[in-house]
């Protein structure tokens, strides 16, 4: 954006902001790297003053043209963390307690539902691999509709590449629970859904869900899952779980490209197509090329509507009004300016 005296007017903002056109909801840009940047409206041209319009004939001339408008751009900004690992389950699995205990993150931790209230980033170094780990609160049945948090963090799983599927050992079913999440995940976006998986079983401190594994290793391997016990209280698993997760990373897709990584190309008319339509004793052009240079100029002085209809001459508009049956003493309307064709 360009602010009125020439110079560009930046506004700063995080890593993983999304901009959209409000009205269409088009994505304009996706700003995933440090410094990347883009322009969403651009100032107008500069007017010229009146030397520009010196002739020799005219040298001193009392005509002189104001700077375009800029460009208005109604914009929605959406922030999504970025994180190459994310942790999906039920409320209270531990994915609070796994994030602290695999990275320098410390996440509220407490016995009751929805402890974490917006989502956590740490960054877990294991066997010289370096990931960011991120916790995806809030997810339920319904999630994808809004239910609990889900709309509000569901959101930020689509930046990761991998998912850690954290189920609780104690769970009556945990197979039920594994496709219900999974369930939500595909309703929101079938991308998530798709993302490789790893599972985690977590609390294997408890005698009661280390007595379950063999059972559960078998239950869960059915569904063609990577499963491993954890005990995120005690860290017992937590670093083979980690570099698990890093060979997954390895191998998943790269990221998508963001828009500024693609080239759209909108072939434009070599000559604008100029439309003159009456309406009542007015007859309006439609021409965005005549609209900016009336725009610019001070359709109050003679000189410089001489000058203007010079221009329009050349531009074929002229040619255009007589067509439409025009003639000189008519009102003309250009966008909001209305003039005498003198």
């Amino acid at each position: 954006m360009h602010g009125g005296n020439g110079e560009a007017l930046v506004m700063a903002v995080p890593m993983g902001t999304l901009i959209y056109e409000k009205e269409k909801r088009e994505l304009v840009a996706d700003l995933v790297g440090d410094g990347q940047s883009v322009i969403v409206a651009r100032g107008g041209h500069g007017g010229h003053g009146n030397v520009r319009f010196a002739t020799s004939t005219n040298q001193v001339p009392r005509i002189a043209q104001r700077g375009e408008r800029g460009e208005e751009a109604s914009l929605v900004l959406e922030l999504k963390l970025l994180g190459d690992v994310g942790i999906v389950g039920h409320p209270s699995v531990g994915k609070s307690t796994l994030l602290s205990a695999a990275s320098a993150a410390r996440p509220k931790i407490a016995e009751y539902p929805f402890t974490t209230v917006e989502p956590v980033l740490g960054v877990v170094e294991v066997g010289g691999c370096t990931f960011v780990l991120v916790e995806i609160p809030g997810l339920i049945e319904g999630a994808h509709l809004g239910a609990g948090l889900g709309h509000d963090f569901l959101r930020h799983a689509d930046r990761t590449r991998v998912l850690i599927h954290l189920i609780d050992g104690n769970s009556v079913d945990p197979q039920a629970d594994m496709k219900q999440i999974n369930e939500e995940l595909a309703l929101f976006d079938i991308k998530l859904a798709a993302k490789p998986q790893i599972i985690a079983v977590n609390k294997i401190e408890l005698p009661d869900v280390r007595a379950r594994i063999p059972e559960l290793k078998e239950r869960l391997e059915e569904e063609g899952c990577i499963v491993h016990f954890i005990s995120a209280a005690t860290k017992e698993g937590v670093a083979d779980l980690m570099a698990g997760a890093c060979r997954m990373l390895d191998e998943a897709a790269p990221p998508a490209p963001s828009v500024d990584d693609v080239k759209v190309f909108r072939p434009q008319p070599r000559r604008e197509r100029v439309v003159v339509q009456r309406d009542g004793d007015v007859f309006v052009v439609s021409s965005v090329r005549a609209e900016k240079l009336i725009e610019r100029m001070d359709v109050g002085s003679r000189e410089a509507r001489a000058w203007i209809w010079r221009q329009l001459n050349k531009m074929g508009i002229v040619g255009a009004l007589k067509r439409a049956g025009a003639a000189p003493g008519d009102k003309i309307r250009f966008g909001s300016i209305e003039m005498d064709w003198d």
